[in-house]
Parts: structure tokens; sequence; C-alpha cells
């Protein structure tokens, strides 16, 4: 019987999890090698397997996947850089927000995607091009979630602090900083999950490699299996990548992630 919030176990969780796969490429087993679906539409999970050994062995498939990483970890670090630090200071100065939230609010809904034909204009089809699209797309979302969080402080804390004798920096950096690290933590942990659209996206476009390249080239030959192994290539790291964030925030703050 299911209740609402109530937990579940740690091998229950696994078993459900490794459930929906099985069932999923089961699924898709009996859609492709049944026939029901056309090949050319849809590969079957035995080809996408000979497909992917093929572009890791012989295609240089591995060069790929290293760009694609290095230029999400690249473009999301230097967001990052820029976007905690001006979204703490909107949370915790009232002026500071004043000025700034109506742009980031504005530039939050404009697609990364859009800017893709200026970039190139500005910065050529090389790194650049790629490192602004995934700064463009995570920079302000990340402004405004890191703003929200720092803006609900506790209101006790930040009394308790000053009846204490602490300055006003000092309530920044001794107060606000600390309660609201696990949060934006686990900010930048489903921001990182964003930028992974934003590479893919920024790679389909004027890029000479990366796991985007190989999937447009992929579709110029019909080649679904290829295609479908770059996909499942990206959720792969994105879930390697998602537990880690996980297992840090978790080492790091105890006391908030379970």
């Amino acid at each position: 019987m299911f209740r609402p919030l109530q937990p579940v176990g740690q091998a229950a969780r696994f078993a459900l999890g490794v459930s929906f796969f099985v069932l999923f490429i089961a699924g898709w087993s009996v859609a492709t090698l049944g026939g029901y679906v056309s090949p050319t539409f849809l590969a079957d999970p035995l080809t996408m397997l000979a497909d992917g050994w093929s572009l890791l062995t012989e295609q240089g498939f591995l060069f790929d996947i290293g760009m694609t990483i290095w230029r999400v970890v690249g473009g999301f670090v230097l967001a990052a850089i820029v976007a905690v630090p001006l979204g703490i200071m909107m949370g915790a100065y009232k002026p500071v927000e004043a000025f700034f939230e109506p742009f980031v609010s504005f530039a939050r809904y404009l697609p990364a995607s859009a800017f893709i034909p200026l970039l190139i204009l500005w910065a050529g089809i090389g790194e650049t091009q790629k490192l602004l699209v995934i700064i463009i797309g995570s920079l302000f979302q990340v402004i405004l979630m890191v703003a929200v969080a720092v803006g609900n402080t506790r209101r006790e804390l930040v009394e308790a602090a000053y009846t204490l004798g602490s300055t006003d920096s000092a309530i920044v950096r001794r107060v606000m900083m600390p309660a609201n690290a696990p949060e934006i933590a686990e900010i930048l942990r489903l921001v990182l999950g964003w930028a992974w659209t934003y590479v893919i996206v920024a790679e389909l476009i004027g890029a000479s490699s990366g796991i985007g390249y190989m999937i447009i080239n992929s579709q110029a030959l019909l080649a679904t299996g290829q295609i479908i192994f770059g996909i499942i290539v990206i959720g792969i790291i994105g879930l390697i990548s998602d537990f880690a964030f996980k297992a840090l925030n978790r080492w790091l703050f105890p006391w908030r992630l379970a």
C-alpha cells in the first residue's frame, strides 16, 4: 500500500529504479525486434550496441565525449562563479535585488539557442561560442534561484546574530551563506542538468566535435543506432554526475540532505 510521503528503503528504491529500465528496454525490444517499428526510424537495442561499439573503437567517439564534458564543465563553472555571488548579494540586499531583478527575470526567459546565430557572428564557431551558450542558459537561472533562497533566510537567525553584535557584512558571511549553502548546492546540481541541454544544442550547429556533432552527422546517414547511443551516453554521464553531486552534497551538508 502506497502512502503519501512514506519513505522507501534503499533496496526498494534501487529495485524500483532498475525495474523501470528493464521494462523500458523490454518494450523497446518488442517494438523493434518484433518488426512493429521500421529500423529506419528506430534501431533495436542490439544494433544500437553494435553501432555504439563501432563509434567508440573506430570513430573516435571518446574524444567527442571528452569535448562535450569539457564544454559543460567549463561553461557551467564560469556561470556559477558569476551567478552565485550575485545571487547572494541580491538575496541579502534589497536595493541590489531591485536593480538587477527585473533584467534577470526578463533574461531567464530568453532561450539560449536563440543566441546561437549572434554568438557565431561575435565569437565564431570555436569553443568560446559554445561556452557562451552554456553560460547564457545557466547564468540567469542560477542568479534568480540563489537570490530567492538567500532572501528566504530565517529571520530569527539574522536577529539573533544582530543581538550578539554581528555586523552587516558578517550577517551575510556567517549567517546567510552557511544557512543556505545546502540549497545553493542543490540549485547548482539542478541547473547542471540544464547545461547538458544547452551544450548539445550548441554542438548541433557549427561544431566539429562533441556528442551533438556526432548525432547530427548520424542523422544525415539515417544511423538511428548511433543517434540513440549518443543520447544514452548523455543520460549516463548526466546520471553519474547527478549521483556524484548528491554524494558530495550529503558529505558537505549531512544535516540537510538525507
